[in-house]
């Protein structure tokens, strides 16, 4: 399906409004006229067009102090300016401040429909371009470190969930990053700038656990001396976080069904409801079902938080991931107690490589803090790593395995063999190819000019001209 570009016309005189609308009516676009600086203000507060017609001088306020919001407010539109002849000089001024283009009046149907389609190309270009750039190769995202496929999965599904206010259900062994998943989707989300209150179901006495959730009224129990807020109303307005739900005793998983449903909760020792708006987030390092299946965690409360499920994958499946991740700590840990490592030995690598990791992440890092405490030197070998990693594999081993590269899956649709992604041969291709086709687009929109391609696709010119002269040769 085409996309309708939405483009929006600041324009303070009628007859002129209705001209433009007039030349650009046999255009996809969807258009909206306003005549104040201050209706357009309130419309960009709701909608956000593809493109502006602004004129400079409004009965109100000026264009700049319109286009100087737009750039503070982050917008992601192109503005074009239109100006009278002796304002040349104000409006170059303001494509410097961020304008794309400027127009001067009187403008012709020809001179009109040229600047908007360009645009518009322009910012389709652009989107083609972001969104290559956002959905592959992450190599890191959130607090996250890594870039292999299992969690380049776990990056698009906090892209698509994040917006919403459905439940996310995450799962994966001890130490993956449930929580750090936890806290990219808050991130993510429109309730970015409110709180992220976590609380963690194992770690509490069940006694206790009820208040923690929604609080108490002074005198609600023996110690209860002051009354106190809870988890549910600290994250009103935002996220809360159960960890370890699976942990939570029967009876308060029953109250916190009520409370997702409706929204609305009493503070222990209380006698009236209070209500907060809160999108829930929840982890366990079980299987959801099999706790239900053994009576431990109740059915209608593990449909009622199972709508997006996510599962963070165990660090051994996650390939040179685990380099990444041991690098980034090892340096960090290497400037905060004032020693020079720097990188793993070959041989470390392999082992770090191929260890199977039963704590995850977290156990990785303890490991790497204990080396970089323990030993100093430019790169950790085997046996600065503790027990049980300087003894996972035998020197035939670790020289056997450093002297070949690990191998990363491949997904080529150019052979003729199947392989284990064959199904999706058809539908995906090589980010190379897409990367290309951008480029030779945008080169051809510019008329050849590489320059302005560069420009358009905001890359280095020295990058693009290298890009396609290695392309020249391949061909040649």
């Amino acid at each position: 399906m085409k996309q309708t570009y939405r483009v929006l016309i600041i324009e303070d005189s009628e007859p002129l409004a209705n001209l433009y609308m007039q030349y650009l009516s046999d255009e996809p676009i969807e258009l909206t006229c306003l005549e104040t600086g201050q209706a357009a203000l309130d419309y960009l507060q709701n909608v956000t067009p593809h493109l502006i017609l602004l004129d400079l001088k409004l009965p109100d306020m000026s264009g700049e102090k319109i286009l100087q919001w737009i750039n503070e407010q982050g917008l992601p539109c192109s503005v074009v300016v239109v100006t009278s002849h002796g304002s040349v000089d104000k409006a170059v001024d303001l494509m410097r401040q961020g304008a794309e283009d400027f127009l001067e009046k009187p403008v012709s149907a020809e001179r009109l429909k040229t600047t908007i389609r360009n645009q518009l190309e322009r910012t389709r270009l652009k989107g083609l371009v972001d969104d290559i750039q956002s959905s592959f190769e992450r190599n890191a995202y959130q607090g996250f470190i890594g870039s292999s496929l299992p969690m380049q999965n776990v990056y698009r599904i906090i892209d698509a969930a994040a917006p919403s206010k459905a439940t996310v259900f995450i799962t994966g062994e001890s130490g993956t990053g449930k929580e750090v998943c936890a806290e990219a989707i808050h991130h993510q989300s429109p309730r970015t700038k409110a709180p992220f209150v976590a609380l963690n179901c194992g770690a509490i006495p069940h006694d206790l656990m009820e208040s923690e959730i929604f609080g108490h009224v002074k005198g609600a129990f023996t110690g209860a001396s002051n009354e106190r807020k809870g988890a549910a109303t600290q994250a009103d307005g935002g996220t809360l976080f159960l960890d370890e739900i699976c942990e939570m005793d029967l009876e308060l998983q029953k109250k916190l069904l009520r409370f997702i449903q409706t929204g609305r909760f009493q503070k222990v020792g209380a006698s009236k409801e209070e209500s907060v708006d809160i999108r829930f987030l929840c982890a366990t390092n079980r299987d959801p079902l099999q706790e239900v299946s053994a009576g431990r965690f109740r059915e209608d409360l593990y449909y009622r938080l199972h709508v997006v499920p996510l599962s963070m994958p165990p660090l051994r499946d996650r390939g040179d991931d685990i380099l990444a991740i041991a690098t980034h700590f090892l340096k960090t840990y290497a400037q905060e107690e004032g020693k020079a490592f720097s990188r793993f030995t070959p041989e470390a690598e392999v082992v770090l490589r191929h260890y199977p990791w039963p704590g995850n992440v977290r156990q990785l890092q303890n490991v790497i803090r204990n080396v970089v405490v323990l030993n100093d030197g430019d790169a950790v070998s085997i046996k600065q790593l503790p027990p049980p990693l300087n003894d996972t594999l035998s020197d035939q081993e670790i020289k056997s395995l450093a002297q070949v590269s690990i191998p990363e899956p491949t997904y080529s649709s150019t052979t003729d063999e199947p392989n284990d992604m064959s199904p999706l041969n058809d539908e995906i291709r090589p980010l190379c190819d897409l990367e290309r086709e951008a480029i030779q687009r945008a080169i051809a929109h510019c008329d050849g000019n590489v320059l302005k391609a560069a420009v358009l696709l905001q890359i280095s010119p020295s990058t693009l001209y290298r890009k396609k002269q290695a392309w020249e040769t391949d061909e040649a």
